[in-house]
């Protein structure tokens, strides 16, 4: 059994695309700019706030003060509509009980703000996550492991017994940069092909296979 699991947010726990979705192109929409779909979106997530608008905001708009208000402008409205369509994946409520019941120690990291993080958790798995780590200004974020050595240190877990999980090449990228294992899950915003590019440990295609990878390790 992996003692510590460290999970991925978006596209890993929670499907958060569509809401995702409609506050950048809220954005779009009020500049004129054009907008674009959800799976356009599934592309463009996963290395933060910045890079997100930064991908979907017009090639004039890419410098230091227009990406600053494009983000003025997108993290309120996100904030204010980040329940609107966003629920958890199927099986992910009953799983992460099920760990916590086994004896695993379990977190989250993820590039979304941090501000965002703690009421994102709590709100849909209200008590379970006693570690939880978002962006911060002036630091890193995945796939650099500054954040993530961070909260290990935190959990007191070590390279050893500690399995990463996410759903992107970003987040196998970011277990190889922490000298971690690594499990992608198949139902998130990407899929098998960048995962098994990347070069994922294992990979699961519904949570009770990633259960056992969890639990079922010698």
């Amino acid at each position: 059994m992996y003692q510590n699991v460290i999970f991925d947010l978006d596209g890993t726990l929670l499907n958060t695309i569509d809401d995702l979705a409609d506050a950048a192109n809220w954005v779009c929409e009020n500049h004129g700019w054009p907008t674009h779909t959800v799976e356009e979106y599934k592309q463009y997530v996963g290395n933060g706030m910045a890079k997100l608008a930064q991908r979907f905001v017009p090639m004039d708009w890419r410098t230091p003060a227009g990406l600053t208000q494009v983000l003025e402008e997108f993290m309120p409205y996100y904030d204010a509509h980040k329940e609107d369509k966003t629920a958890p994946y199927p099986g992910i409520p009953d799983l992460l009980h099920e760990l916590k019941q086994a004896g695993v120690n379990i977190a989250v990291l993820s590039n979304k703000a941090h501000s965002l993080v703690p009421s994102i958790l709590e709100g849909y798995f209200p008590g379970v996550f006693t570690y939880a780590q978002g962006a911060l200004d002036g630091l890193p974020t995945k796939p650099d492991p500054t954040l993530l050595h961070r909260l290990m240190e935190d959990m007191g877990a070590s390279q050893d017994n500690t399995l990463f999980v996410g759903d992107s090449n970003v987040d196998i990228q970011t277990a190889k940069n922490g000298g971690l294992t690594s499990c992608g899950v198949l139902w998130g915003f990407r899929g098998r092909a960048e995962l098994e590019q990347e070069g994922a440990n294992f990979l699961a295609e519904n949570t009770d296979a990633l259960k056992a990878v969890i639990l079922d390790r010698e």
